[in-house]
């Protein structure tokens, strides 16, 4: 009953849900902390106007004052799996931005697009690190009021160590340079 719940939450934290489409696009967006998943994220929706399912956002709907313990992750993260199920069997499209670092993890959102007939699109995003550790710097200053994550320094080094790659055929972005040819073929692979 709570993970119900939970799910409830978090739908009615949602702002307006585009129309429904056949075969929606599920754009699963990976990186570490820092990537710049959440500014690609906000650039690509510029351009496809889907609902973006943040995992630092939604946490704080379930948990207001998160701790990141593995329980909170894994309730956050089964709530977020079946709301995905849920909007893609309704033909709702999707961002998922989350760190989605390790595959056994993202093998379990390839599943649920296949079994609603989604279009699975997958982005990983990297940056430099000396750039990563400066945004991440900038971070402690609240300079992007967007950017909702609490990740520190500290956070990416530990988990640096858990990056797995991605074993399906992704897109592959760098944000310390133009993202926009990137957002272009995800755009066409989404219309296609």
């Amino acid at each position: 009953m709570a993970l119900a719940e939970d799910v409830q939450r978090l739908r009615e934290s949602l702002s307006e849900l585009p129309e429904p489409m056949v075969n929606p696009p599920f754009i699963i967006v990976s990186g570490l902390p820092g990537s710049g998943k959440s500014y690609f994220c906000r650039r690509l929706r510029e351009r496809l106007p889907f609902p973006i399912l943040e995992s630092d956002a939604l946490r704080r709907v379930l948990s207001p004052s998160p701790n990141y313990s593995l329980r909170e992750s894994d309730r956050l993260f089964s709530a977020c799996h079946l709301l995905i199920e849920e909007l893609l069997r309704r033909g709702i499209p999707i961002i998922f931005d989350a760190t989605n670092l390790i595959e056994h993890h993202r093998e379990r959102l390839y599943h649920i697009a296949e079994s609603v007939g989604a279009k699975l699109i997958i982005v990983r995003v990297e940056a430099p690190t000396e750039l990563v550790r400066q945004r991440l710097h900038d971070r402690l200053s609240r300079i992007d009021p967007e950017d909702k994550s609490e990740a520190d320094w500290k956070v990416y080094q530990k988990m640096r160590a858990s990056v797995q790659r991605v074993r399906r055929n992704h897109f592959a972005v760098d944000t310390s340079r133009d993202i926009t040819p990137v957002i272009d073929k995800i755009v066409r692979e989404a219309n296609r």
